[in-house]
């Protein structure tokens, strides 16, 4: 793990493998660039593999006033400097609406989109984000984490990940989760979503409470010819709660697109 440098500040990234179209892992508003360590380990065996923070967060460097939109060319930056022209974009909940954001700006530089837990505009936006900023206030980052890992996990989650998930959503930089908070629930990416012509699929944990079922079907409603799949027994955190089904229907895409 490490910063590549670029015009909008350092961007923290972690990188496996190599060769192939590279595949791009996008995280949470509660989360960084390590959730994403599961799919790192599996597809650094067939392509080159990176997961990135967004300003403010992990060790990106933070930049006030950040929106989901400098969130995107804060990517779109780092893959520049990377030396990657095009990539396999991959979101969960924040990282969603933030593969959306790269895609408008800049289509071209989309292989595929996937779109984990989250959605192009969620219902219940707005109270969830006010909730979220007084939580980060008060009772604190630590307190908001250990009162949000129920509803993020799935019932009978390991208890190791439940950890997991309250330490790192812990250490946030409340600013940044301001930032983040304000990016993902805020959004209205309806006519981004319908927008998007490449290869598309949208992925659901079964027991997702955060951003549930519905809002995926919504999704799939809107971008033309997207595939839609729930992975049962996962929460909001499908990728960390149910990796091995998560990686084994992200390979089957990645194939198709390319085969």
């Amino acid at each position: 793990m490490g910063a590549v440098h670029t015009s909008f500040g350092a961007i923290g990234y972690a990188e496996a493998g190599a060769g192939g179209v590279p595949l791009v892992l996008l995280h949470g508003v509660g989360s960084d660039k390590r959730v994403w360590r599961p799919q790192l380990q599996h597809f650094a065996a067939g392509r080159r593999a990176l997961a990135f923070d967004y300003p403010g967060y992990g060790e990106s460097a933070f930049q006030p006033g950040a929106t989901r939109d400098d969130f995107a060319r804060s990517i779109l930056l780092a893959m520049t400097a990377l030396g990657i022209d095009r990539a396999h974009l991959c979101g969960l909940s924040l990282g969603g609406v933030v593969a959306l954001a790269m895609h408008a700006a800049a289509p071209e530089r989309c292989a595929s989109l996937i779109v984990a837990d989250s959605f192009a505009l969620h219902p219940e936006g707005r109270a969830i984000h006010d909730r979220s900023l007084a939580g980060s206030r008060d009772p604190g980052m630590r307190g908001l984490a250990e009162a949000r890992a129920e509803a993020l996990l799935a019932p009978g989650a390991p208890a190791a990940i439940r950890e997991e998930v309250i330490a790192t959503m812990a250490a946030i930089d409340p600013a940044a989760y301001a930032l983040g908070a304000a990016a993902v629930w805020l959004a209205d990416q309806r006519e981004r979503a319908a927008a998007v012509r490449c290869p598309a699929l949208i992925l659901c944990g079964s027991e997702d409470r955060i951003t549930p079922p519905a809002l995926s079907e919504e999704l799939k409603d809107l971008i033309p010819h997207a595939a839609l799949v729930e992975i049962a027994g996962a929460g909001h955190l499908s990728n960390l709660e149910q990796p091995a089904i998560f990686n084994r229907v992200l390979a089957a895409f990645l194939a198709g697109t390319e085969g």
